[in-house]
């Protein structure tokens, strides 16, 4: 019988990703093999319609991947999970059949770039037009995935609406980008996207949204990224053995999963919360060992470190204040 994704997911993780993790945290560079490796198991067309080669699988079984691949290397999961949210939005368009196949096969490879449109602490990104075309300004400060990605998804607000643009993600005319120095995941590649005056053809617009729409459907996008912090969690517990954390982790995907629009910051901020806690139990069963730079809980530390604020919202960090003791 053939596997379905989630296995494959996992060999993968165990097999491939776990084992390089330690050379890719000390490097900062994420060989493409592994992520060809992903491509070649037909994980990059995992919510992708059938019609074009995708898998068409649900919410829940990508949710699953991701934990899976998180738990073996978090920048590898973390620079392929960007992929998904521009394949939902090419097949929801029906525009450019070829590029949505070839991002299914893996092919080609995408990266996002939207929160500065949306979130009220940061100065959008804005659209006006030249000849018809979207011209671009504005920054995005956190891109993940520069130089291991074909295209990119970049939001900019068009007066009140959001318009939805693919850009090519390469350095030239109006489009330049910064390297940020992460904590941890320094391989995902991220980067601050700067454009200035950067024309793209009108055919790479693929629509608009009403601000207040994007802003209010936010929360309802938030489950996914809790998945990255579950996959620390259930690194933790496979290295620690039995214990109470295995029950946690149960209890915490099943909140998340249960959460509506308006309990899923909580739901987030409980599972950071939790990868924070677990990787802290690893330092403490791995013993003085944890201290050395590379250490697989060392790395770990780091990196549930990083998703406490990473995909953060106001909610969320409150929520986080509130447990940590720190509530305003």
């Amino acid at each position: 019988m053939t596997d379905g994704p989630v296995e494959v997911a996992r060999r993968l993780a165990g097999e491939l990703l776990a084992p390089a993790a330690a050379e890719v945290d000390a490097t900062g560079v994420l060989p493409r093999g592994q992520l060809d490796a992903l491509a070649d198991a037909g994980l990059y067309g995992l919510v992708g319609p059938a019609g074009a080669g995708g898998l068409d699988a649900d919410g829940a079984t990508l949710a699953a991947v991701v934990e899976e691949l998180a738990a073996g290397d978090l920048a590898t999961a973390f620079v392929w999970l960007q992929h998904h949210g521009v394949v939902g939005r090419l097949a929801a368009t029906g525009l450019h059949p070829d590029l949505l196949a070839d991002l299914c096969a893996g092919r080609r490879r995408a990266g996002i770039a939207l929160q500065a449109a949306t979130r009220p602490d940061a100065a959008p990104v804005t659209l006006r037009r030249h000849g018809g075309d979207p011209v671009l300004d504005g920054a995005v400060p956190w891109v993940t995935g520069w130089g291991l990605v074909d295209v990119v998804l970049v939001a900019a607000r068009d007066g009140e609406d959001v318009a939805f643009v693919l850009v090519d993600a390469v350095e030239g005319p109006g489009l330049g980008v910064v390297p940020q120095s992460l904590v941890a995941v320094q391989a995902s590649a991220t980067v601050e996207l700067r454009l200035t005056g950067h024309r793209v053809s009108a055919g790479r617009l693929l629509g608009s949204t009403p601000l207040s729409r994007v802003r209010a459907g936010d929360a309802a996008g938030l489950r996914l990224n809790g998945s990255l912090a579950l996959g620390l969690v259930r690194r933790c517990c496979r290295m620690v053995g039995p214990s109470p954390l295995d029950g946690e982790l149960d209890a915490a995907r099943a909140r998340l999963d249960a959460a509506g629009p308006a309990d899923l910051p909580a739901a987030r901020a409980e599972a950071a919360a939790l990868a924070h806690r677990a990787s802290g139990a690893l330092t403490v069963a791995t013993g003085s060992a944890s201290v050395r730079a590379g250490s697989v809980a060392e790395r770990t530390a780091r990196e549930a470190l990083f998703l406490l604020v990473f995909g953060s919202r106001p909610a969320i960090r409150a929520a986080l204040l509130g447990r940590f003791g720190a509530a305003r």
